[in-house]
């Protein structure tokens, strides 16, 4: 699989000269008609501001409720664009997350491949060449990269200002904007169901306009044995650190 895969797991109005057009049609009366227009329209505006501060209120709070200190499974697509060199790669496989900071992502197409961290430690395996790269997990993602706040989902508000960006009958989508800025991760893009506050799909930016798009399916909150968050590597295979 293509190096970059791996690394895209682990942005008033000018009152006088208005009013004398007025005064020199209308007198008064539409000078008075216009500024009720004007403060009408101020207020609607300031309403609407507190409406999408509300609905990001309640959208936080309600993925905040569901996935908090939570374990979880989902199947997955992900697609990559690299803007300077035109390329677009398509995977898909099943993924698991458990709080805090355990995930396993299990690649079946196009190629096999795992993506394993239990939190401190992370590992990525390559059974066609037999080859383990390992490292630490802080390190690889704590720009956000690899989809990090699916396992502890109070990074959201920890490390991120915080956007809506559209609402829906079906879904809130909200941006985050990294507080630190880093050269992998500039801008993430949160698609969030109305009804069940289920993350449904997540696309990154980084700062060179490359993308990362995941959907999500089928998502089941169960136990999950710890186990799966654990790596040996194969007897034989070639290890690589990544530090």
């Amino acid at each position: 699989m293509p190096k970059t895969r791996e690394k895209i797991l682990i942005n008033c109005f000018n009152r006088a000269p208005l009013k004398e057009k007025l005064n020199s049609v209308f007198p008064r009366i539409t000078t008075i008609l216009f500024c009720i227009i004007f403060i009408c329209g101020f207020c609607f505006s300031t309403v609407s501001a507190k409406d999408a501060a509300q609905i990001k209120e309640d959208i936080l709070s309600g993925i905040e409720k569901k996935y908090s200190g939570k374990s979880f499974e989902a199947r997955f697509t992900q697609i990559s664009k690299l803007a300077a060199l035109d390329i677009t790669e398509k995977a898909s496989g099943k993924a698991f997350f458990s709080h805090p900071g355990k995930m396993r992502w299990e690649y079946q197409e196009p190629e096999h491949h795992e993506i394993i961290t239990n939190g401190t430690s992370l590992w990525i395996f390559r059974p066609q060449e037999n080859q383990v790269m390992q490292g630490n997990a802080a390190s690889f993602f704590k720009s956000g990269a690899g989809g990090a706040f699916l396992s502890d989902i109070s990074l959201i508000r920890k490390n991120y200002e915080i956007r809506t960006k559209e609402v829906t009958e079906d879904y809130v989508e909200i941006e985050l904007t990294a507080i630190v800025k880093t050269p992998d991760i500039s801008l993430i893009i949160i698609r969030i169901t109305q009804k069940t506050y289920e993350i449904r799909r997540v696309v990154t930016y980084n700062v060179y306009d490359d993308t990362t798009l995941f959907e999500f399916d089928n998502i089941q909150f169960k136990n999950i044995d710890p186990a799966v968050f654990e790596f040996k590597a194969p007897q034989g295979s070639s290890i690589i650190d990544l530090d």
